[in-house]
């Protein structure tokens, strides 16, 4: 099987999922817990995929999975086997922004595969983004799928196997700015977002639809690193704002108050509510791919699958 052709100015978008594809599992932050981790090779295993894991995925080196070295050959050694359909993220924590030089993007580029992860995983979204323009996906790691409801798993399946588009509905809309806008959604993790501000790791935001989630910091917190990616010009031009979970965050309320100061004289829609990021229901979207946010239904709709058609090589 091979992907169609890419047409030039269109988003790398890796091939679609089928049953008996290869799974390739790396754990490019911090180690992680064996049963969770069982659980959620599990679901994988249940949905079709055949899972390999990656050599050394087990190191541990205190709060990282093994060396810079180590880590980022699991990742390269799944980009350069040509079985490998999907490279899926054993955990966050911390670890992957030690990497990020070492990754093989040119590589990623000829052959684009699925990549999936969250939390620590954003600042690889953003690298592979930045560097060669891949569609990737913000989805549950291996250790929390397994703990995910039926929701989020179905999510995380049709994100990958099928051709519809995702659409995201706000569970508990709130809008701080209205309106309606369309581009490319980007971003993730707000910490690890503010963390890679002016590195060649950042991609150009301009035009894009900003989505940001976080874990366990104070509004004042989520303030000062919106308002560092504000200070160094990366919040320039963004076509609107998506908020996902703010689990353990403080009052929401305070929350979305920081993030409304910080875009008071942008003239976009920001849109607060979605399922999505740490706690609860974490549900799979592309990022990399157009998408159109509107606050009137509370939705962030993709035009495209994440994934692209596979046709059949001619023999």
């Amino acid at each position: 099987m091979q992907m169609e052709s890419q047409k030039a100015g269109e988003p790398l978008r890796p091939p679609r999922l089928q049953a008996g594809d290869v799974a390739g599992v790396v754990a490019p932050a911090s180690p992680f817990d064996r049963q969770a981790f069982e659980k959620g090779l599990a679901v994988l295993e249940d949905m079709g995929l055949e899972v390999r894991l990656a050599e050394g995925l087990f190191a541990r080196r205190g709060y990282l999975a093994g060396g810079d070295e180590e880590r980022a050959r699991q990742v390269n050694s799944f980009i350069r086997d040509l079985d490998v359909r999907a490279i899926v993220c054993a955990r966050g924590g911390y670890g992957s922004m030690r990497i990020l030089a070492r990754i093989d993007y040119a590589g990623l580029a000829r052959r684009p595969v699925v990549f999936t992860g969250f939390s620590d995983i954003t600042a690889m979204h953003a690298a592979l983004y930045a560097r060669c323009g891949l569609v990737t996906f913000h989805a549950p790691v291996v250790t929390s799928l397994g703990a995910g409801g039926d929701r989020c798993r179905r999510s995380f399946q049709e994100a990958l196997f099928s051709d519809a588009p995702c659409v995201l509905t706000a569970a508990r809309p709130q809008v701080l700015r209205d309106g309606a806008a369309r581009g490319p959604v980007a971003g993730g993790n707000l910490a690890l977002l503010a963390a890679l501000a002016g590195t060649p790791y950042f991609p150009d935001l301009r035009g894009h639809i900003l989505f940001i989630e976080d874990v366990t910091e104070q509004p004042y917190r989520i303030d000062r690193m919106l308002t560092q990616l504000k200070l160094a010009g990366h919040l320039a031009g963004l076509a609107g704002v998506a908020l996902g979970r703010f689990d353990r965050c403080g009052p929401l309320e305070e929350v979305y108050a920081a993030v409304a100061d910080v875009f008071t004289d942008a003239d976009i829609p920001v849109l607060g509510g979605f399922e999505a990021g740490h706690g609860g229901e974490n549900l799979t979207f592309p990022l990399g791919l157009a998408a159109r946010l509107d606050t009137a239904d509370g939705t962030l709709a993709w035009e495209l699958a994440g994934t692209a058609d596979r046709e059949a090589r001619s023999e």
